[in-house]
């Protein structure tokens, strides 16, 4: 039997979900120069948060389909029937962890924003209350709320510290996220209304809301609706032509947090709403969210392989293996649905630490352009390793974190959908085509000393923030069942929920 850590009284879901607000508080209170400091304590205690509840979540009750743990539920407007309703399950826990953690990392990685520090350091604080937020909620109103939440924030970001172009990126940005937001609050509102009709009393929460009897027809809307939400946040081809732009003109922060954490969020949405919500629309429509993670795959590997912008390059590489994403999830086997959660989280590793050396180079020469960085290896040897071993874990390279959950995709999808899975194979060699070309191009290209003679290799602070990244690229690629042993059984229960509807 577990024997809990933590007291099971406490709120504690609120508290993770709230505790990004201390840090706001202090700094709002402190100066300018200890401004990264107050940030990173407060960061540090979301992140030590996540950290125990993730040891202390009880496997022993894991295998039921309801099976949310830490549990928080009082009426907040009665006569709406919407609730404050909290609770987790292992797919919601790890990627809280993977968000706290990344967070802690860009703070860290913060001295290279110079205007209005503490106001970046405070919309960064906000937006992961939005994120854990997401996570947590089980009552569909509030879910909306913090996914919308986010987009204040994300805005603010790319519009304050973004690039030349940061206001037209922006813009797409909500535009895009926006529309699809809207529908699906429609579909919310509708749920409720049709929930009030069916038991005489609205409720948005999620384990009532799933009761509803709907006709065929009424599901497939409902669910298109939902769909067209978290497809942009994805995002599924055609609706990514906003990322690359958002990545482009982002802050290296913002697009850690943008690749690392934002993007998962609508698979996220699919595996917590749409799943149980519209399990029969889901199944109908699951070859063709296949077809598209599949053409999103081979699109987003050749449209990289021509960038010449490195930033650019990484942001439609996260198109690809996103859509690898969507092929596991769509294929509705036990194996491609836990390949598909896995691989969110170990693209969340990977290319957030590819963002962070992208970062890292910018902040010394302030540009992005590849054939600006001939031959640097011998000029910053550390982190010509250090980006070999990201390159290395983008592409999938056994023994890395990439290779697991990218191998168990195929190997599931394979059993759906023998064609579509032939045609994502190529998206692993043009994968391994566009960012080994990519690192010869940098690292063993012509050295020009007059354009990089004076590019320096890692500082400590670098150092810092690639350390845990670089463990994690090997632990999970060695020992991947750290995370497999949990989220099997909630991939079982998508699976039977969709299949046995």
């Amino acid at each position: 039997m577990q024997i809990s850590l933590i007291p099971s009284d406490f709120p504690w879901l609120s508290f993770l979900i709230f505790s990004p607000l201390i840090g706001v508080a202090l700094l709002a209170l402190c100066r300018e120069s200890s401004a990264r400091m107050m940030a990173i304590f407060s960061s540090f205690i979301t992140f030590g948060t996540s950290l125990f509840l993730l040891l202390d979540y009880s496997r022993e009750n894991s295998s039921s389909v309801w099976a949310y743990q830490y549990s928080e539920n009082f009426a907040w407007i009665p006569d709406l029937g919407i609730n404050y309703t909290l609770g987790v399950d292992s797919v919601s826990l790890w990627l809280i962890v993977l968000t706290t953690f990344l967070t802690t990392l860009v703070f860290v990685a913060s001295p290279s924003i110079e205007k209005k520090l503490k106001s970046y350091l405070a919309t960064l604080l906000v937006l992961e209350v939005g994120i854990l937020g997401a996570f947590c909620s089980l009552d569909l109103v509030l879910f909306y709320i913090f996914w919308e939440v986010m987009l204040i924030p994300m805005y603010l970001l790319i519009g304050v510290w973004g690039g030349t172009q940061r206001l037209y990126a922006a813009i797409k940005f909500v535009l895009f996220t926006a529309f699809g937001s809207l529908l699906m609050l429609i579909a919310i509102i509708y749920l409720g209304i049709e929930f009030k009709e069916q038991f005489g009393y609205m409720s948005f929460y999620l384990g009532d809301v799933i009761k509803i009897s709907l006709s065929s027809q009424e599901e497939k809307y409902l669910f298109l609706a939902f769909l067209l939400a978290f497809a942009i946040k994805i995002p599924v081809f055609p609706l990514h032509t906003w990322l690359p732009d958002a990545h482009v003109q982002a802050p290296t922060g913002g697009s850690v947090i943008l690749a690392g954490v934002l993007l998962k969020l609508g698979l996220y949405g699919l595996i917590r709403l749409a799943v149980p919500l519209f399990p029969s629309a889901l199944l109908d429509f699951s070859p063709i969210l296949a077809m598209l993670g599949v053409v999103g795959i081979v699109f987003g590997a050749l449209v990289a392989w021509v960038q010449t912008d490195i930033k650019k390059l990484v942001a439609y590489s996260s198109v690809s293996h996103l859509g690898f994403c969507v092929l596991g999830f769509a294929s509705l086997n036990v194996i491609s649905v836990q390949g598909s959660i896995l691989q969110m989280i170990n693209h969340g590793i990977s290319t957030a630490a590819l963002f962070f050396a992208v970062g890292v180079l910018y902040d010394r020469k302030h540009t992005r352009e590849i054939t600006n960085y001939g031959g640097i290896a011998k000029q910053v040897p550390l982190f010509s390793v250090v980006f070999l071993i990201f390159t290395l874990s983008s592409i999938g390279l056994p023994l890395t974190n990439g290779f697991v959950g990218e191998f168990m995709i195929l190997i599931g999808s394979f059993q759906s959908y023998q064609i579509l899975t032939a045609f994502a194979v190529t998206g692993v060699i043009l994968g391994a085509m566009y960012m080994l070309s990519l690192y010869r191009r940098m690292m063993f290209g012509q050295f020009d000393s007059s354009k990089n003679g004076d590019l320096t290799d890692l500082l400590p602070r670098e150092k810092l923030i690639f350390a845990p990244l670089i463990i994690l690229v090997f632990v999970l690629g060695l020992f991947p069942n750290i995370i497999l042993q949990d989220i099997e059984p909630v991939s079982r229960n998508i699976v039977n929920t969709v299949r046995l509807k």
